[in-house]
């Protein structure tokens, strides 16, 4: 497989090159050149109690040979993929897929996890060393510091939004050490996400560092969210239409499902969710892309004003038409996800996370849309427990915290606060690694 930009479609690079280079010279985000529908045989019902782990493991030998044959897609898979998602039913045809049992308890491991294992294969075969620079709006930063935790010849940085994440998400980011620095930006997500893109694409820096990134924007990373989808589809398979309800903020998860869809999976639609930040829904509504400053809610991820992978869905979707037949928006406020959480907590015992609870809720909006008989698959991205002031608001009770949150509650925050211009971040990255 070879990739292209968003700005260059002439462009032809290997894996390699694009995970290494995160955006292309024109600042446009890679994606796979030729995207075509993989045959048939690949995915028949035989795979249909396949593992997830042996899903991940067969499509990345598909996807990435000859750059990773088959031994070193399975090696990579088997580091990158100790944990596994899973389906549970919430109420007649809704479920959801908790993507949150990975080591930062939130769906961005699969593909944090799979892109330092990638890294590091690479790295180690070229002797070379990186410097990750990503910016999170709560749980990117935490995946990515997760993952990449102690790898060989790679430092990273995060960017976060001081004031604008979770206390367990900021010291899931900020407590690790090591080879990991966590940088409190005076600004928001949006900034953050700015600054790394300006600073990418100054060759001041890019002659003097070797840059790459981890946040959705490398292909690395999204390439591996769409084998949940997979998964997910062949597992759930039946005779009735399957749609996903996606929780979104900076839309790489809902790029990834279309570039499934795009492979093959059976998909009649998603559901693109979002909170007070709806630029794309209102562009599906309108017509016009109106990026604005982002609204902090209390789904905290999803909070982004000029989400950059709504670049890759008007590569991969450019008839707008089109567009609004495979995704249907819905947007939900703070007031309906509190008492979202409460509801699914009295009436079925289950504590969810805002994120989650915006994703169920869309799913139930959207059901009357439907006139055949459908099954909603919502993404529950994150463990309640990353939000246990929000969850206990809701439901009156606190969720009891997994054993990779619970041991955060001891460890000590270690940021350094920055401001919110691109020489803040070149300078400090040219002082601290050149």
């Amino acid at each position: 497989m070879f990739f292209n930009s968003t700005r260059n479609p002439a462009l032809q690079i290997s894996f390699e090159e694009a995970l290494f280079q995160g955006l292309s010279k024109e600042g446009g985000l890679f994606l796979p050149k030729e995207i075509k529908p993989f045959n048939k045989q690949l995915f028949n019902s035989s795979y249909r109690n396949a593992t997830f782990l042996e899903i991940a493991t067969l499509l990345s030998e598909n996807l990435l040979a000859p750059e990773l044959d088959s031994s070193s897609a399975k090696s990579i898979c088997e580091k990158s993929f100790t944990f596994s998602p899973k389906i549970t039913q919430v109420e007649n045809r809704i479920f959801i897929l908790e993507l949150y049992h990975g080591p930062s308890c939130a769906f961005k491991d699969f593909g944090a996890s799979f892109l330092a294992s990638c890294m590091e294969f690479f790295l180690e075969k070229k002797k070379r060393r990186s410097i990750i620079l990503t910016a999170t709006s709560g749980d990117t930063g935490s995946a990515v510091a997760q993952a990449f935790h102690k790898k060989k010849s790679i430092e990273v940085v995060i960017l976060y939004p001081s004031g604008r994440v979770s206390p367990l998400q900021e010291k899931q980011l900020t407590s690790l050490g090591d080879n990991i620095t966590a940088l409190e930006i005076d600004g928001s997500f949006d900034d953050c996400q700015r600054m790394v893109k300006e600073v990418f694409l100054n060759d001041k820096y890019k002659k003097n560092l070797p840059l790459t990134s981890a946040n959705s924007i490398n292909i690395g990373r999204l390439l591996p969210q769409s084998f949940y989808y997979f998964w997910a589809g062949l597992v759930s398979a039946k005779d009735e239409p399957l749609v996903f309800s996606v929780p979104c903020g900076n839309f790489g998860n809902l790029t990834a499902g279309i570039l499934a869809k795009l492979w093959g999976l059976p998909v009649e639609r998603f559901i693109a969710a979002t909170n007070a930040n709806d630029v794309v829904p209102e562009y599906l509504r309108t017509g016009e892309y109106l990026p604005r400053k982002s609204i902090a809610t209390l789904s905290n991820a999803m909070d982004v004003g000029a989400p950059s992978n709504f670049e890759r869905l008007l590569s991969l979707l450019p008839n707008l038409d089109k567009m609004r037949k495979l995704l249907l928006p819905q947007v939900i406020s703070d007031a309906d996800t509190l008492t979202t959480i409460k509801r699914i907590y009295k009436n079925q015992g289950l504590f969810i996370d805002p994120h989650t609870a915006v994703g169920i809720l869309a799913a139930e909006k959207s059901i009357s849309s439907f006139e055949r008989k459908t099954n909603f698959l919502c993404l529950s991205t994150a463990h309640p427990g990353k939000f246990l002031e929000i969850v206990k608001e809701a439901t009156g009770t606190i969720p009891s915290l997994p054993p990779q949150l619970k041991e955060l509650e001891h460890r000590e925050k270690n940021s350094i606060p920055l401001g919110n211009r691109e020489e803040d971040l070149g300078d400090f990255l040219l002082k601290t690694f050149s």
